[in-house]
């Protein structure tokens, strides 16, 4: 057979194309869009705009783990009754679950899973149960607590078929963590994750640096449009998720009620604390820590937040003065550098 003899030059151009289509250049790239209720901004080095593939991935998240979602696996297992429910098959759900429980046993159960029906109740939920008193409280609080689950080797079972899950006050956080570990299974080691505040963050910025996060001023601001920053913090490899009131509350009959309820209690929360910012090594604790520190209070937070480590806490209160004051653990000073 003749074999056929490409001309050199045509050699030299077909590798240069392949060589062009193989090395594209990276470039920092923006995706932004709506998931979770909420907006999501990604920030990250590639050569290849990903925003289809992200969008993917959050979509999958939102089946595992969305209580809005009646197809969820999250749904599937608050409608369930009192059988075990294998979870080996769903990574993503039963890490949430058994984190959780771990971040409630840390925090003597101011964080648990397990507050959707006091959640529903307050009308913050994915149901809203009417008008809330003492006695509903109570009938309530018979199926709220992280106790009320047992996991073992992945496997979940409710002690009671009115157990339900609650799982916003990771879910963001999460993502954040999901969607970083989508990156660097791709190669891609420079990027900022924002999701609905919460961010996991590695490498540098587009200018060479560590990435600049602005802590919102605790300004009553149902709409999250303000923008005021009460201080910024430079750091990466970390992830960092604040929780307050002053965004998702409502008011009725001229009392406000906050988002942030308490378990023990099965009421909003009343205190001085007005924002709790978490710095960890993961969006996932750090969502849940800040969460319940907001239930806590400023000084069980400060106690719990030094004992923690790879935990930072930074906490904007306010005692009755004209004046909102901060206090913080022995670790922010280092993430407070100047630009």
């Amino acid at each position: 057979m003749k074999k056929t003899i490409l001309p050199l030059s045509l050699i030299v151009l077909l590798c240069s194309l392949s060589l062009l289509t193989s090395c594209k250049k990276k470039q920092y790239l923006f995706n932004e869009g709506y998931v979770f209720g909420t907006v999501y901004h990604i920030t990250y080095l590639s050569s290849k705009d990903l925003k289809p593939e992200i969008e993917a991935e959050l979509q999958k998240f939102d089946n595992a783990l969305s209580m809005f979602n009646p197809n969820s696996t999250l749904s599937r297992i608050n409608k369930s009754g009192t059988e075990k429910i294998d979870l080996n098959q769903e990574p993503w759900t039963l890490k949430v679950i058994k984190e959780s429980i771990r971040i409630s046993q840390l925090t003597h159960g101011a964080f648990d899973i397990t507050v959707a029906p006091l959640v529903n109740a307050w009308g913050f939920g994915f149901k809203d149960l009417g008008n809330v008193n003492q006695h509903k409280i109570d009938s309530l609080k018979q199926f709220v607590g992280y106790k009320l689950l047992h996991l073992d080797k992945g496997v979940l079972t409710k002690a009671d078929p009115r157990i339900q899950l609650d799982a916003s006050a990771v879910a963001k956080g999460y993502a954040c963590d999901v969607i970083a570990a989508f990156f660097r299974k791709n190669g891609i080691d420079d990027f900022l994750v924002e999701i609905g505040g919460e961010m996991t963050i590695r490498g540098k910025n587009p200018k060479g640096s560590d990435w600049r996060i602005g802590v919102n001023k605790p300004v009553d601001d149902s709409t999250s449009t303000n923008m005021e920053w009460d201080l910024k913090l430079t750091l990466t490899d970390k992830a960092i998720a604040t929780s307050g009131n002053y965004r998702k509350f409502y008011e009725k009959n001229g009392k406000k009620y906050a988002h942030t309820i308490d378990p023990a209690t099965g009421y909003p929360v009343q205190h001085s604390l007005l924002s709790a910012t978490v710095i960890a090594n993961d969006c996932l604790t750090a969502d849940a820590l800040a969460t319940s520190f907001m239930v806590m209070g400023v000084d069980s937070a400060m106690s719990i937040a030094e004992r923690l480590p790879n935990v930072e806490g930074l906490f904007i209160y306010n005692d009755g003065g004209k004046e909102n004051k901060t206090c913080h653990t022995s670790g922010i000073p280092a993430y407070q550098k100047a630009e």
